[in-house]
């Protein structure tokens, strides 16, 4: 603007002074010193810690927090970090402007932090200084990790689950979001039991919290006891142990089932026969002759608690002779239902006699004739429900089909690994109370459940499926494959014992 109007215009240029102890040229600053003639006169981090000694609990990785907290932090983690710097006393003399870890051996039991403190000396000038503070670690364990090594029975809190039912599917998916979630990250002990799953814990809240969250993801009752173990008259200190009974709804997935006339009313008059697609902390139930649905929460079930008519265990399987759609297709709850008129026969009469069934279904969507579906085949069944009796005058269907039946097709890939693997839970196990036939029923039962996850994209949508490195892909294919999981839902097994290549990495 003033080269435009022709005015003349002076350069601004900064003016040195000469230092006033070495006399070298420089800025000019409150002191009048140049920087290292400021750090030899003045120490900003005189005063300040430079080592100090933190308990470290080595069996569950946590770090002390005077006076009794643990708190678990990886190494050169960011809550470590953290925990270091709040540690250092007459910190808040310096204002902190970074922080960050120095590498150490890992076996040196050392930590070192570097910091950049600044801090306001001589007239008003402003100093910045980087040291060095050592952490030396010390072992010691936290007072949960000494009580197991100590007995590992002298537990706090007990969490006893159970489900009233002959079979374990319940459990297999339980155990994946317990996993996913860590939600038995704080039990010291779990043990398997006849119908359920005990928990252990060191502390009464832990098992309050493990039980919140059962109740999230299942319809469960519960109730709690406790036991006096020793009492302190003159410091009136009190030891129990606490047992929590959490009992799962007896309800399971591809249930069918006779509601009571009650419930039935009071849910708008479904039914009597629905199926139970799906449960979570409720109940969602399925009318396969009209396509109604409802969810039923777990206090609705408790006030008139009812037991399933028929079991998966039960189910027999059918062959599509023909199908026709009889309505459009329907969206309930995530899932699609196209009413259709079936004509079907038990794949067991085959060359017995010529039984044909015509009824109605609810999987006309993914039905075709030639299909293989599993059922439950209440033209033969003796039932002795109570709530069925009630129902005076009720024409039961002959058979109600409740999936598409892809065992054919798993017959050819018998044998042969699958590209994805689970998890599971440290339990303890007791072989001598089980015998040979009840080990093989539950190998049998954990692998229908693997067959539902590859079949039910929503059943594996809250759990946790992982490469399986045992897995080689075969470049024959034999027509239509059955089912399967696609590769861009498995995560990989991150496994630090094994090496790959040269490179240092893991997987």
């Amino acid at each position: 603007m003033a080269g435009e109007t022709g005015l003349f215009t002076v350069q601004q240029t900064i003016g040195s002074v000469l230092c006033c102890k070495c006399g070298i040229p420089m800025a000019p600053n409150a002191a009048n010193m140049c920087v290292k003639c400021l750090c030899s006169e003045v120490d900003i981090t005189e005063g300040l810690q430079k080592q100090l000694t933190i308990m470290h609990c080595p069996d569950c990785e946590s770090y002390l927090q005077p006076p009794r907290t643990w708190i678990k932090a990886q190494l050169e983690s960011k809550k470590l970090l953290t925990f270091c710097i709040k540690r250092l006393k007459n910190l808040n003399k310096v204002k902190l402007l970074h922080a960050e870890f120095v590498w150490t051996e890992p076996h040196s039991k050392r930590i070192k932090v570097k910091l950049k403190v600044q801090k306001e000396v001589l007239h008003g000038a402003l100093l910045e200084q980087s040291y060095v503070v050592e952490y030396v670690v010390q072992d010691h364990l936290c007072e949960s990790c000494s009580r197991v090594q100590a007995n590992p029975d002298q537990w706090v809190a007990s969490v006893q689950l159970r489900q009233h039912v002959p079979h374990r599917r319940t459990f297999f998916f339980l155990e994946q979001l317990i996993l996913k979630h860590s939600a038995a990250a704080n039990a010291i002990r779990i043990k398997q039991m006849d119908q359920g799953i005990d928990f252990f814990f060191s502390n009464r809240s832990h098992g309050v919290k493990f039980v919140e969250f059962i109740g999230k993801v299942a319809p469960i009752r519960s109730r709690q006891d406790k036991q006096l173990v020793s009492h302190d008259s003159k410091s009136n200190v009190h030891n129990y142990k606490h047992t929590f009974s959490v009992e799962l709804s007896p309800i399971c997935r591809e249930d069918l089932i006779c509601l009571p006339p009650k419930v039935a009313v009071s849910l708008g008059n479904i039914g009597p026969l629905v199926i139970c697609t799906k449960v979570t902390n409720s109940v969602a139930l399925l009318d396969p002759l009209t396509l109604r649905h409802c969810f039923l929460d777990a206090e609705q079930y408790w006030r008139t608690s009812f037991k399933p008519l028929l079991t998966s265990r039960q189910l027999v399987e059918y062959i599509v002779l023909d199908i026709e759609n009889v309505s459009t297709e329907v969206n309930v709850s995530g899932s699609k239902y196209i009413l259709a008129d079936a004509q079907i026969a038990r794949v067991s009469d085959f060359g017995r006699n010529d039984t044909i069934f015509n009824i109605r279904t609810h999987l006309g969507h993914i039905l075709n004739p030639g299909d293989y579906a599993l059922g439950y085949d209440l033209y033969r069944a003796n039932s002795n429900d109570m709530e069925l009796e009630k129902y005076k005058g009720l024409q039961l269907p002959e058979a109600i089909l409740i999936k598409k039946s892809y065992e054919e097709k798993r017959q050819r890939k018998r044998g042969k690994p699958r590209s994805w693997k689970l998890k599971s839970l440290e339990m303890d196990v007791d072989d001598k109370d089980q015998g040979r036939a009840e080990q093989d029923k539950m190998h049998l039962e954990y692998e229908q459940f693997l067959r539902d996850l590859e079949e039910n994209p929503d059943l594996r949508f809250n759990i946790s499926l992982y490469r399986n490195r045992e897995y080689q892909p075969s470049e024959m294919t034999d027509g239509e494959d059955g089912p399967s999981v696609p590769l861009e839902e498995l995560l990989a097994d991150l496994d630090l014992s094994e090496g790959d290549g040269d490179n240092g990495m893991h997987e």
